[in-house]
């Protein structure tokens, strides 16, 4: 079988899941250095989101501070109204990028092949040895979807056009089952 091809069970698993309805997402830009007015990245996933017939239900932008990162998160997936969280920011090998460190500490099951897939295309498509550098991360929370993604615009614009708005539903609809 060859990347493009897709298997029977794969696709009467996206047709089910295309039944869903609209997402309820979450999205947290985290950066010591941004405000909301110049948060493109966090911009860019609310309107791909929107674009895509989701919802956003929340939109915050957070210090890379761990103790008020993980309570913003932990309140988020704790509300009725978010089937997804997306972040974007904070995943650097600076001593201030924790985003990583702290959802990690809250999946119960993690997705490798999310960052696998977007170093992988990264490298492929965009900034070649670099991607070794991204700890983008995604799985599951309490029936719920939690994606990492790097800060940067171009990051984000693979990610979700690539990874996460094409499968977002299947990943939620396999997580729920």
């Amino acid at each position: 079988m060859t990347p493009g091809d897709k298997s029977a069970s794969t696709e009467a698993h996206r047709a089910a899941a295309a039944q869903l309805e609209s997402m309820r997402c979450a999205v947290f830009t985290i950066s010591d250095s941004r405000t909301l007015a110049t948060d493109e990245s966090g911009a860019l996933i609310e309107r791909l989101l929107i674009e895509a017939g989701h919802v956003v239900a929340d939109r915050q932008l957070l210090t890379n501070d761990v103790a008020p990162m993980r309570a913003s998160l932990e309140a988020a997936l704790a509300r009725p109204d978010v089937d997804v969280v997306l972040c974007t920011g904070g995943t650097g090998l600076g001593a201030r990028d924790q985003t990583v460190e702290v959802v990690r500490a809250l999946l119960e099951r993690e997705l490798p092949g999310f960052g696998e897939l977007f170093r992988s295309v990264s490298f492929l498509e965009q900034i070649g040895a670099a991607a070794m550098l991204s700890r983008a991360l995604a799985g599951a929370v309490r029936g719920k979807f939690v994606a990492v993604m790097p800060g940067s615009r171009a990051a984000v614009e693979l990610a979700m056009t690539r990874l996460l708005i094409p499968e977002i539903k299947h990943v939620l609809r396999e997580i729920r089952r």
